[in-house]
C-alpha cells in the first residue's frame, strides 16, 4: 500500500466513524466546496456543494441516533498523483428493519496543495426487486421445463422447480399434498399412466409478478396415449411461485375439473 493510499483510507475511516457518532465538522472536513453526492434519497440529480452536502446529515444523524448501524467493512483504495477513487461496504440498518444490510458506497478525491479532498460520493443500496417481465419470462420457462421432462418421463427433471414446502391440490387423492415426496408420487402415477406418450402443455397460460411472488393460471392439457389412442384431458389451473435462493420455484398449485 502506498503512502497516499494509507492517507485516503485513514481519511474515510476517520469519516466513517465520525458518521456512526454524528460528529459533522469531521464528517464535512476533507470535502471539496464543489463536492457532488448520488446519495440514497432524492434528489435524483445529486447533492451538488458543501452546504446542500451538510443539510443531508441531520435527518441521518437522528435516524443513526435511534440504534442504527453504520460499520465499515471493505475498504480498498487505489490512488494516482492526483486523483483517486475509494470503494467499500458499510452495514448500516437498524435491528428492527434489516441490520445486515448493505451500503455500497464508491468515493473520489482529487489532491489539492498537497491534501486529499473528497469530491465525489456515491451511495447506494442493493436493489432486490426484480423486473416483473423478467419474473413471468422465468416463471413461463419453469413450465415449458415441466412440459419438456413431462414428454421425456424424466421424474428427476419434473421435480426441478419445486419447493420442498409445496403444497397441491390436486384432481384426486386427500384434500391436499404436503410436501415435494407427496407431490413426486403423484407425478410418478402421472408419467406411468397410459401406455405409451404422455404430453403436458398449458397454451394459453397467464402470468402475473410482483417482486418475488408469481401467479400462473390456465387450462392444463394432458395428453395420454393409450391402446385405444391418445386420451386428452383439460383441467383448471393455478400455480403461486416464490423465489428464493434456488430460484423460482412451485410452492402452491390447484388443480381442478368443473363440475
Amino acid at each position: 500500500m502506498t503512502k497516499d493510499e494509507q492517507l485516503i483510507r485513514d481519511l474515510i475511516e476517520r469519516w466513517a466513524a465520525a458518521v456512526h457518532v454524528g460528529d459533522l465538522d469531521t464528517v464535512l472536513a476533507h470535502h471539496s466546496d464543489d463536492v457532488v453526492m448520488f446519495d440514497v434519497p432524492p434528489p435524483h440529480d445529486g447533492v451538488r456543494g458543501l452546504d446542500a452536502y451538510r443539510a443531508t446529515w441531520p435527518g441521518f444523524f437522528e435516524w443513526q441516533a435511534s440504534g442504527a448501524s453504520f460499520d465499515l467493512l471493505s475498504l480498498d483504495v487505489t490512488a494516482g498523483t492526483d486523483v483517486a477513487f475509494a470503494v467499500a461496504l458499510l452495514r448500516c440498518g437498524t435491528a428492527d428493519e434489516n441490520p445486515d444490510n448493505r451500503l455500497r458506497l464508491t468515493i473520489g478525491l482529487r489532491k489539492v496543495e498537497g491534501e486529499w479532498v473528497i469530491t465525489h460520493e456515491h451511495h447506494s443500496f442493493p436493489h432486490d426487486d426484480i423486473p416483473r417481465a423478467v419474473a413471468e419470462s422465468a416463471v413461463r420457462d419453469l413450465i415449458a421445463h415441466w412440459s419438456d421432462r413431462t414428454a421425456a418421463k424424466d421424474l428427476d427433471g419434473l421435480m426441478e422447480g419445486i419447493a420442498d414446502d409445496v403444497v397441491s391440490y390436486e384432481h384426486e387423492g386427500p384434500l391436499q399434498y404436503v410436501g415435494k415426496p407427496a407431490v413426486r408420487e403423484v407425478c410418478e402415477a402421472g408419467l406411468a399412466s397410459g401406455t405409451g406418450e404422455v404430453s403436458f402443455t398449458v397454451p394459453a397460460m397467464e402470468v402475473a409478478a410482483s417482486n418475488d411472488l408469481a401467479v400462473a393460471w390456465g387450462i392444463d392439457q394432458v395428453t395420454v396415449e393409450t391402446e385405444d389412442g391418445p386420451v386428452l384431458s383439460e383441467s383448471r389451473a393455478t400455480r403461486v411461485f416464490r423465489h428464493g435462493p434456488r430460484g423460482w420455484e412451485l410452492v402452491h398449485q390447484h388443480l381442478s375439473f368443473p363440475r
